[in-house]
């Protein structure tokens, strides 16, 4: 039998323990990870072969319900709460089930019987990039306790500080947790490149160039040696 791959986002420590010990007794359960709030999760989700996601309604910054919305493809998701007011919402965002906390394991059984995977993992037709990379046009990032919508045609480029990024857009800088590599590998590629360990710029809203830097909005920013043949086929592409 395949296995499903779960993840568990719940910002109560032990509304998640109860679920995973949950899945640990059904041997056809998977559980991939855990996460606290909505920018983990979608780490979890473009990084790993998600199928279904327990995810809690009531949670800090964003809840549940606009996590949910957020997402272009979704995986199967059962939502679990302490409030019986969100139900019909999450049953017209095409939920499988609704979990009351606290739950049982005999509620569970029941909302995991209603999982079919088939339905949920079909690849995109014709798609011609990675399945990581992002087909939305906008980002959430976690701005202090506070999460953040940037647009991605408002991103001039952003700059890796240690474990953190710091995002430089048109009306404002953000400094988020997040992995450089992650956005690389998640950002459109034709849009956003990488140029220098520390940098990944829009192309669009380059200025001017040479072999060594690029300039945007009166930054000057290196173009590292490891990363120039593929910058300049890039940028040679775009030129007349």
């Amino acid at each position: 039998m395949k296995k499903i791959n779960c993840i568990i986002v719940d910002d109560e420590p032990l509304a998640a323990n109860v679920l995973e010990k949950y899945i640990q007794r059904l041997d056809h359960l998977n559980l991939v990870g855990k996460a606290e709030n909505a920018v983990d999760a979608f780490n979890l989700i473009n990084m790993e072969n998600i199928d279904l996601m327990f995810l809690d309604i009531k949670m800090p910054q964003i809840t549940g319900i606009e996590f949910m919305k957020s997402l272009n493809r979704p995986p199967a998701v059962i939502f679990t709460t302490a409030y019986r007011d969100f139900a019909l919402e999450g049953f017209e965002l095409a939920a499988l089930d609704y979990l009351l906390k606290p739950i049982s394991f005999e509620r569970f059984i029941k909302a995991i019987g209603k999982v079919k995977i088939d339905d949920y993992q079909k690849p995109a037709p014709n798609s011609q990039t990675s399945s990581h990379t992002l087909t939305r046009d906008y980002i959430f990032v976690r701005e202090d306790k506070r999460m953040k919508k940037v647009m991605l045609t408002d991103i001039l480029f952003i700059e890796s500080i240690k474990d953190y990024v710091k995002i430089i857009s048109k009306e404002s800088t953000v400094l988020t947790y997040l992995k450089m590599s992650y956005l690389e590998e998640n950002l459109p590629n034709r849009q956003f490149i990488r140029v220098h360990k520390s940098f990944i710029i829009n192309v669009e809203a380059i200025q001017r160039y040479t072999a060594t830097e690029a300039e945007i909005e009166g930054t000057v920013i290196p173009i590292g040696r490891y990363y120039k043949q593929k910058v300049h086929q890039v940028l040679d592409d775009l030129a007349l």
